[in-house]
């Protein structure tokens, strides 16, 4: 098993930053291809970004250039720097961990509530 706890939503005006934390416990972090998803009011939840064990990350087109994802795997954490932000960032955001060996994300956090007013 895996345990996910997101950190680090919170009400920002557009075109400001926020970064958003998962902290990780159960087994091995490194064993695991992180993600994050978000779902908007009234949306389905969809793809932000991912980053292998080794740190390769891959971002929806939405928020290439703008969202950074990295991970510290001694910290067990994964990390989510989001810069100029649009209203249209508004979500609840959650990370999940895929197995390296997997397709699908096994296990999920609760979600962190992220607010960009204009």
């Amino acid at each position: 098993q895996v345990q996910l706890v997101e950190s680090g939503g919170g009400l920002v005006q557009a075109g400001g930053s926020l970064r958003l934390s998962c902290a990780a416990s159960g087994r091995s972090f490194s064993s695991y291809a992180m993600g994050w998803f978000r779902r908007a009011p009234g949306k389905d939840r969809e793809f932000v970004a991912t980053i292998s064990w080794s740190g390769g990350s891959t971002y929806a087109d939405a928020v290439k250039g703008r969202f950074t994802v990295s991970r510290d795997n001694a910290k067990n954490t994964v990390y989510l720097q989001m810069n100029s932000l649009k209203p249209e960032d508004t979500a609840v955001y959650y990370c999940a961990a895929r197995h390296n060996s997997g397709s699908v994300y096994d296990y999920w956090g609760q979600g962190t509530q992220v607010t960009v007013s204009s």
